[in-house]
């Protein structure tokens, strides 16, 4: 089919109980068969936001209606010129009447890998509740600008929440920012778009939380120190060794380990994210597990649910052991981050042994690093008595 066969024909289309007509051109591109062999119109709209009163009454009403079809006419016009002057005649301007929802949600089905659908999934969420809120669901690249690059940002960090109604987390306004720009970029490189609208917008910062962690020396007391729920201590233990979220370490079963080759691997879905891991495990970590059970049977199945129960009895453990630390389940990940960088892991395989969908997530870990070596080179060699120069 060539770009010289589309016409243009301008449409109507009655807004409920407003009143109100909507005009619009359809773009009419020819047809191609479809999996039925049946031929498939190729059709592209642009929404002019003009509007006809529906049942015009006055002679105010219908002179409104009248300058408003001669606009609407005078669009057409110029765009029907655009195709026939144009290179192949669509790409003149057409293009960037594409709508913008539709292309996206296109591109994350195309890019989105398995380990990586709820991010696209959850950005899209995101972004048509941001044009729900401020523009038309119709929104054309056109009105893709500066203003709204900001505005989205902004959404995130102000109006988005998660499937819990709580506000989005730094690194997740991050990494949907992030996808919304990689469209943007996408359409770019595909003509629909001649130049980056946010170019020059800054991404969002990720805000950097204090990480309660345990130093290799205070894990090993709490590993020669009772508790009173023997199951916690498996768990949090595990989670020291393998970095795995409270929601990961609960719901494992034991269809979820393997044998791979002389140790062992778990492969599964995070609870959070919904990626897949491949997990490769010390052998100390599958001690933790303790007996193999039923396919079907989770690994620390004594554990129901985490509670405040469980976060007192954390704490009772972790004074026993002589540690004053405010721990939660979670400081067992950020310990077994902060050991992996102590013990020469680069900051890449870090990334993808916690599964962080940014880099700049994982970077936290290694800013925690640098303030320990130097609180370390500061603080905690005692000052020479007596000397002096």
């Amino acid at each position: 089919m060539s770009m010289e066969t589309v016409s243009v024909k301008l449409g109507k289309r009655k807004q409920g109980k407003s009143g109100r007509i909507s005009l619009y051109l359809v773009y009419y591109k020819g047809s191609v068969p479809g999996p039925d062999g049946k031929l498939k119109a190729l059709r592209d709209y642009e929404y002019l936001n003009l509007y006809l009163d529906d049942k015009p009454r006055t002679a105010a009403e219908r002179e409104h209606n009248k300058k408003i079809l001669e606009l609407a006419n005078s669009i057409k016009a110029k765009r029907e010129l655009e195709i026939k002057n144009g290179e192949y005649g669509f790409d003149a301007g057409v293009k960037a009447k594409s709508l913008f929802l539709e292309y996206f949600k296109a591109e994350a089905e195309k890019k989105a890998k398995p380990d990586d659908t709820g991010n696209w999934a959850s950005t899209l969420k995101h972004l048509a509740g941001f044009v729900k809120k401020r523009y038309s669901p119709r929104i054309t690249f056109s009105q893709i600008d500066k203003t709204f690059c900001e505005g989205f940002k902004d959404y995130l960090r102000e109006d988005a929440k998660t499937r819990t109604g709580k506000p989005l987390a730094s690194a997740s306004q991050g990494a949907y920012y992030g996808k919304f720009r990689a469209c943007l970029n996408k359409a770019v490189n595909d003509g629909v778009l001649s130049l980056d609208p946010a170019k020059g917008v800054q991404r969002p910062k990720i805000v950097s939380h204090k990480r309660e962690y345990l130093t290799f020396d205070e894990l090993q007391a709490m590993a020669k120190t009772e508790c009173r729920n023997p199951s916690l201590k498996r768990m949090f233990l595990f989670s020291c060794l393998t970095g795995l979220r409270f929601s990961d370490c609960h719901k494992l079963t034991w269809g979820e380990v393997q044998r791979y080759g002389d140790g062992w691997r778990i492969v599964f879905h995070q609870q959070k994210t919904k990626g897949l891991q491949y997990h490769d495990i010390s052998r100390q970590a599958r001690e933790l597990m303790g007996e193999q059970g039923a396919s079907g049977d989770r690994v620390f199945f004594a554990i129901s649910e985490y509670s405040s129960y469980l976060s007192i009895v954390l704490r009772e453990w972790a004074l026993k052991a002589g540690i004053s630390k405010h721990l939660t389940f979670h400081s067992g990940r950020h310990t077994f981050a902060v050991l992996q960088l102590e013990n020469g892991t680069d900051i890449y395989t870090l990334s993808r042994l916690m599964g962080h969908r940014e880099i700049e997530v994982t970077a936290i870990y290694a800013d925690i690093l640098d303030k320990t070596r130097r609180e370390a080179m500061t603080q905690r060699i005692p000052e020479i008595a007596g000397l002096r120069l």
